[in-house]
């Protein structure tokens, strides 16, 4: 439990507060001091691989954008693939899409066709899980793609903003790991 209790401390102090970020009210989660400090990153980065490597995953997706900062690390040290989850229009060539409901609108993302088969095993990345949409849009493309769900692993958790729950009949039983919740 000690080592646990050391991995949060480490984290949230390398956690800035910005308010009023990106409007009045909002209460920003910088992690870019995080980043900054190899310690911190590298812990981070060792905690999502021990989640890979004890869900099985075959692959990590990583969410546009700070998903693609978090999830290469874990793929290059866990010896896995690296998959881009981008917002539409990013990606060249072939593509699967698939378009979620924002707060106020909607948005779509998407992966190459190519990059996710059936018999794979895929660890969604990312920083933030707040109202669960983007990876709930995530779990459905990955699906769609023949692939299956190893599990969720972000950074940390906005609980008050209810993203677990959107989740779980997504994830049919993967697990969804929080690292902080706050």
């Amino acid at each position: 439990m000690t080592e646990l209790t050391d991995l949060t401390g480490l984290l949230l102090s390398r956690i800035r507060d910005v308010a009023d970020h990106p409007e009045p009210g909002v209460m920003f989660k910088d992690i870019t001091p995080l980043l900054a400090d190899p310690a911190a990153f590298h812990a981070l980065t060792e905690a999502f691989v021990e989640i890979a490597e004890r869900t099985g995953a075959t692959k990590v997706v990583g969410l546009e954008a700070r998903g693609f900062i978090l999830g290469a690390p874990v793929a290059v040290r866990a010896g896995l693939g690296f998959i881009p989850v981008r917002k539409a229009g990013k990606l060249p060539g072939a593509t699967l899409g698939q378009a979620y409901d924002l707060e106020y609108g909607s948005a779509e993302i998407e992966v190459h066709a190519e990059d996710l088969n059936p018999g794979d095993r895929v660890l969604i990345v990312d920083d933030v899980l707040a109202t669960g949409g983007t990876a709930e849009a995530s779990i459905q493309l990955i699906h769609r793609a023949g692939a299956e769900v190893a599990g969720v692993a972000v950074l940390m958790e906005l609980g008050f903003l209810g993203g677990r729950p959107r989740l779980e009949a997504a994830l049919d039983g993967a697990p969804l790991e929080a690292l902080l919740t706050i």
